[in-house]
């Protein structure tokens, strides 16, 4: 199972986000026609398929920097995110890139903005090589195994409607450190299919469960 500890959170902009190569994709053979002669059920349509929706291009299928906010120098807007600088956020991340690495992680899509108010939004699309185990239910299991410790979100949060385990945290106190000012957090953690969404809001002010909800229901409705 995949774990790792996430920093509060903590993004390092020293340098820009490396474009990860085209992925070759796997023929999928047409299935076979029904018994009798006759024809099977229509297909789906690619927007009904989520194989052929998240087979193609992950990044345009990202939330868009709402209206008002204004992307960070160097972060990523729409870029692909290496393991390695994925794996950055995390508190022990030679661990976690190791992890991801082990024939498991796919690729991964990620955008961050600021808005007007201070907050940031930081979101996530991580995809996994489901082909021989479920490898993105472990990942996501293994995220949220820790967020009722006092540490972290000190509670169980909440389940996102239409989810069979996506949750999403109000931190219960707020990060604070010598010389800054409070800094309050929350996270949303769901899977559909090979993908986990995962997105953070840090905010000079109290995040609210319904800002937290919505960023995860409408992400999710575009996956």
């Amino acid at each position: 199972m995949l774990t790792g500890v996430v920093i509060g959170y903590t993004v390092q902009y020293d340098r820009p986000p490396t474009p990860l190569p085209p992925l070759s994709q796997a023929v999928r053979s047409a299935p076979e026609p029904a018994a009798g002669g006759k024809d099977g059920p229509e297909p789906l349509s690619a927007r009904e398929d989520r194989i052929v929706r998240t087979g193609g291009d992950l990044r345009k299928l990202l939330l868009k920097k709402p209206k008002g906010a204004q992307i960070p120098s160097g972060a990523p807007d729409g870029d692909w995110m290496t393991p390695a600088r994925y794996a950055e956020g995390y508190e022990h991340p030679a661990g976690m890139f190791e992890g991801l690495t082990q024939d498991t992680f796919r690729r991964a899509a990620a955008i961050d903005w600021e808005r007007s108010d201070g907050a940031f939004v930081s979101i996530r699309l991580i995809q996994f090589r489901d082909t021989q185990n479920a490898y993105s239910a472990d990942f996501l299991e293994g995220q949220q195994a820790y967020m009722s410790d006092d540490k972290f979100a000190g509670n169980d949060g909440d389940p996102i409607p239409g989810t069979g385990s996506g949750r999403v945290y109000v931190y219960d106190r707020p990060h604070a450190e010598a010389g800054y000012l409070p800094m309050y957090t929350a996270r949303a953690l769901a899977r559909r299919g090979d993908i986990v969404m995962e997105i953070f809001v840090n905010s000079p002010k109290a995040v609210s469960r319904g800002t937290i909800m919505s960023l995860a229901e409408r992400q999710l409705e575009r996956l």
